[in-house]
């Protein structure tokens, strides 16, 4: 009896390894520190699908709700020892690929691939970001034309990475075709070109596969004008890659991809950082201090952030800097007094902490292009002849 049991036993047990090995999906991307893409993303797409997560860093992020502060590249033998260590132990089935972001990395990623021959890889290139930056060299690209993208199973790609890959502008569906078929001469089984036409409040994305002289159009109205948003296209490769270890054919993976991503982002709140209230909070301290001081760091510190991130506020919300913003302030405050009060040149400069009338008149000149005496006799003689 206790041989049976035991033999029972080990029986699940090997069927629980087994089953782990068959759904596990390999994440080889960049760090996210806010979780809404990169592998913190793919982690939580795999695994709220039933796979299991194991992961390769390629890129480590500085990065808020703001963007993209920073990047530190993982060294090429350090990613192809992380594979070598993952899949000499684990064995997935599927490959998942995100950010890389040099040649050498390429070089290491593809001949890991090429060595262990996963059953399933699927790309999807990070080269132009949501803001329109291209965050890759061109040796980078060449790399990946003539070295990944010949071993993948699929790419998905969006429309920007797509035009700047194949050279092609974009704007109709026969162009979509024609980039999802110069994609594929380089090698690989598939393509998903995101964006790739519209309908009214459709969006219909094309998937080309190798050998096929037609594509088939992935309906995704919940997702329509969507695609920019923080970790989508991340969120929905993971999500293919998952449905792959499953057992689905591409098309149905890629299918029941859609239908989970429009899911969750139906369902799906982004992290809201404090930029707005923070930017409110920084012009009330301006209002109140400004006479006073005109450092940027004095403000950063009294609103218990780093000068560089208020600097990536105000840049976001009102297009300037925050020496800008106080400065313009201060130039107003001084208009205002040059046109309606009986205070000296002198007095003004100095109630405005400036050190003589000299540097104020500079200051004053340089934000209005005019001295402060001229744009004062100008504002009395338009008040005079109205």
């Amino acid at each position: 009896m206790s041989i049976f049991l035991f033999s029972f036993a080990g029986k699940q047990i090997f069927k629980r390894v087994e089953d782990n090995r068959r759904n596990t999906v390999l994440t080889i991307t960049g760090s996210d520190s806010t979780s809404g893409a990169g592998v913190q993303a793919d982690i939580q797409t795999i695994s709220a699908l039933g796979g299991y997560a194991v992961s390769v860093i390629t890129s480590i992020t500085v990065q808020n709700t703001i963007g993209i502060q920073d990047f530190y590249n993982i060294p090429p033998e350090v990613i192809s020892g992380q594979i070598e260590a993952i899949v000499n132990d684990v064995q997935p089935q599927a490959v998942k690929i995100g950010m890389i972001r040099s040649a050498a990395a390429v070089q290491s990623i593809t001949w890991s691939l090429r060595k262990y021959r996963p059953r399933y890889v699927i790309y999807d290139p990070v080269i132009i970001s949501s803001c329109g930056d291209v965050l890759m060299s061109d040796d980078t690209v060449d790399c990946i034309k003539e070295n990944l993208l010949p071993l993948c199973t699929l790419v998905t790609i969006k429309k920007k990475s797509a035009e700047y890959i194949t050279g092609r502008k974009l704007s109709s569906a026969s162009d979509m075709f024609d980039a999802a078929c110069d994609i594929l001469n380089y090698g690989c089984q598939a393509v998903l070109l995101q964006q790739g036409t519209s309908m009214a409040e459709y969006s219909m994305d094309i998937l080309v596969r190798r050998g096929e002289h037609s594509c088939k159009y992935v309906s995704t109205p919940d997702m329509y004008n969507s695609y920019e948003r923080h970790g989508m296209s991340s969120n929905l490769s993971s999500a293919i890659a998952t449905f792959y270890c499953k057992g689905n054919d591409l098309y149905d993976a890629v299918t029941k991809a859609y239908n989970y991503v429009n899911q969750s982002f139906l369902s799906h709140t982004d992290l809201i950082g404090r930029a707005s209230e923070l930017y409110n909070e920084f012009v009330n301290e301006v209002a109140e201090h400004f006479k006073s001081n005109r450092d940027v760091r004095f403000y950063a510190d009294s609103l218990n952030v780093s000068s560089r991130y208020l600097a990536q506020v105000t840049k976001r919300i009102a297009g300037k800097a925050p020496k800008t913003i106080i400065d313009d302030y201060l130039c107003h405050e001084a208009e205002l007094l040059l046109s309606s009060s009986d205070k000296t040149v002198q007095e003004i400069a100095y109630g405005f902490s400036f050190s003589s009338q000299a540097h104020f008149s500079k200051f004053f000149r340089k934000m209005t292009g005019t001295a402060p005496s001229e744009y004062r006799r100008t504002k009395q003689n338009k008040t005079s002849y109205e």
